[in-house]
C-alpha cells in the first residue's frame, strides 16, 4: 500500500471498530495491517480490554497475548469492564477469564505447600515447643488472594500490601505465646520474597489466539 499522504494516529477504539469492519467487509487487507500496527501506538495501549478484543477478532497472536498480560492490572469482573467481556467471542472471554482465575488459584495453592506454614492450624514453636496458632499467617494467606482476585498483576501485593496491610502487620510481628520464649514466627523478608518469586512465576498470558470472524 502506497501513498503519499501522512498517516494519522487513531485515538479512539471506536476508529478502530470501524475501520476494522470496513476493511474486513470489502477485504482490505492493506489497511488491516496498518491498523495492526497503529493499535500498539499511544494512546490505545492504555486500553487492554478493547486491545485483546480487536486482536482475539483478527487472530494476531503477540497482540492478543500483550493485552492479556496488560489486563492483570484490571478487576475485568467489575461492571464498567462488562460491556466489552460482552462483546467478545466466548472462546477469547473464557481464555481471559482462565488466565486470571488461574494466577489467583496459583498463588492460593503456593501458599500452602512448602516452604510455607501448612498443615495443622496448631503447631509447636520450633525454640520452645509451645502451642501456636498460626492465625496471622492464615490471615495474610487469605488477603493475598483476595486481592490477586482483584489485581491479578500481583504488584499491589509485593509493592504495597507485604508493608502495609494490618493482616501483613500483625503477621510480622507475631511472636510465640510463651512469654519467656522470643521467637519470632514469620521471617518477613524470606516469605516477602518467597511470595514475589511465586507471582513471578504464575502464568502472564492466554494459552490461545481466537479468530473471530
Amino acid at each position: 500500500m502506497i501513498c503519499g499522504l501522512p498517516i494519522n494516529l487513531l485515538t479512539s477504539y471506536d476508529e478502530v471498530d470501524a475501520l476494522l469492519f470496513a476493511a474486513e467487509k470489502y477485504e482490505m487487507p492493506g489497511p488491516v495491517s496498518l491498523i495492526r500496527v497503529l493499535i500498539m501506538t499511544p494512546p490505545l495501549l492504555d486500553q487492554p480490554l478493547r486491545l485483546y478484543a480487536a486482536a482475539t477478532r483478527c487472530g494476531w497472536e503477540e497482540e492478543a497475548k500483550q493485552a492479556s498480560t496488560q489486563s492483570l492490572a484490571l478487576n475485568i469482573y467489575a461492571p464498567e469492564h462488562q460491556p466489552i467481556l460482552q462483546k467478545l467471542h466466548t472462546s477469547a472471554v473464557l481464555d481471559l477469564i482462565n488466565l486470571h482465575r488461574d494466577r489467583r488459584e496459583g498463588i492460593r495453592n503456593r501458599l500452602n505447600e512448602q516452604p510455607f506454614v501448612t498443615g495443622s492450624t496448631v503447631a509447636s514453636c520450633p525454640r520452645c515447643r509451645w502451642w501456636i496458632d498460626h492465625h496471622t499467617w492464615r490471615e495474610l494467606k487469605y488477603k493475598v488472594v483476595m486481592e490477586m482476585d482483584v489485581r491479578p498483576l500481583g504488584d499491589t501485593v509485593v509493592d504495597v500490601g507485604l508493608t502495609n496491610w494490618p493482616e501483613a502487620i500483625a503477621c510480622w510481628d507475631a511472636k510465640c505465646p510463651n512469654s519467656e520464649c522470643p521467637h519470632v514466627l514469620y521471617d518477613k523478608v524470606e516469605t516477602s520474597r518467597l511470595i514475589r518469586d511465586c507471582i513471578d512465576s504464575l502464568p502472564k498470558t492466554t494459552r490461545n489466539v481466537v479468530v473471530h470472524h
